[in-house]
C-alpha cells in the first residue's frame, strides 16, 4: 500500500514568519513548499488588471480555475506571463483583503491547494491551512509573533524586493489585515484547536525550523 503523502500546515498572521519557515522546513523534509496567499494575490491582482469586480463571485471563480494561473515555487503565473513582480503591488491589499472573503473563491482555490498535496506530500503555509484546507494535516503549527518583530520583519522582506514603506504605515496596514482575517465570516484566522502554537518573538529562522522539524521528525 503507497505511503500516504506528508502534510504540514503552518498557519499564522502576516509578519509570523510562516512562509520562511514553511520553505526551509520543506525543504529539509524534501516535501515541495506552497505559499496559499500567492493563489490569492494572483486572483486580486488579475481581477484588479482585468476589471472583475469583488463582487462577481464566478468571475473571480473562474480566474481561480484557470489552468494557467499557476504557483511555482515562489513565482506566480498565468499561463506564459510571470506575475511575481505585480502581485505584491499596494494597489492590490484593499481588494485582496476583500475577495480574500468570497466563499466561491476560496473553495476554488482550497480546491486547487488540496491537488497539490497528491502528488509527494507538502508543506503550506497560510492561514486557514489547518483548519480549512488540510484538517486532517499530519501536523499543524501556528505561528506568531509581538506585532512589533512582525513589523520588522515586514519592513525587511519589503526592503528585499526595493520597496520602501514606513515603520508606522507598515503596522497600521498588519493591523488591519489581522482584523479582516480574524473576523471574516469565512474560513477566519484562528489556531486548529490541535495546532501547535510557536512564538516566534525573539527567535532567528534557523531556531524555528529546528523546533518544527524536530516535532515533525520526533
Amino acid at each position: 500500500m503507497p505511503e500516504k503523502p506528508l502534510v504540514v500546515a503552518v498557519d499564522g498572521p502576516a509578519g509570523a514568519g510562516k512562509s520562511a519557515v514553511g520553505r526551509r522546513v520543506a525543504a529539509a523534509l524534501q516535501v515541495p513548499f506552497v505559499d496559499s496567499g500567492l493563489f490569492y494575490r494572483a486572483v486580486a491582482w488579475l481581477a484588479l488588471e482585468e476589471g472583475v469586480r469583488s463582487d462577481d463571485f464566478a468571475g473571480l471563480a473562474a480566474i481561480a480555475t484557470r489552468p494557467g494561473v499557476r504557483v511555482d515555487r515562489e513565482r506566480v503565473f498565468d499561463g506564459d506571463r510571470d506575475l511575481t513582480g505585480d502581485i505584491h503591488r499596494p494597489e492590490i491589499n484593499e481588494n485582496l483583503s476583500v475577495i480574500s472573503q468570497v466563499p466561491d473563491l476560496r473553495d476554488a482555490i482550497n480546491e486547487r491547494q488540496r491537488r497539490l498535496a497528491t502528488a509527494g506530500g507538502v508543506v503550506m503555509a497560510g492561514r486557514d491551512i489547518g483548519t480549512v484546507v488540510f484538517p486532517d494535516a499530519d501536523y499543524k503549527f501556528f505561528l506568531t509573533a509581538a506585532l512589533e518583530e512582525r513589523v520588522r520583519r515586514r519592513l525587511a522582506q519589503k526592503a528585499r524586493r526595493g520597496e520602501k514603506v514606513g515603520a508606522e504605515e507598515m503596522e497600521r496596514e498588519i493591523v488591519e489585515r489581522d482584523v479582516a482575517d480574524s473576523t471574516r465570516r469565512v474560513a477566519p484566522l484562528k489556531p486548529a484547536a490541535d495546532s501547535i502554537v510557536v512564538d516566534t518573538t525573539g527567535l532567528d529562522l534557523d531556531q524555528v525550523v529546528h523546533l518544527l522539524v524536530k516535532r515533525i521528525r520526533g
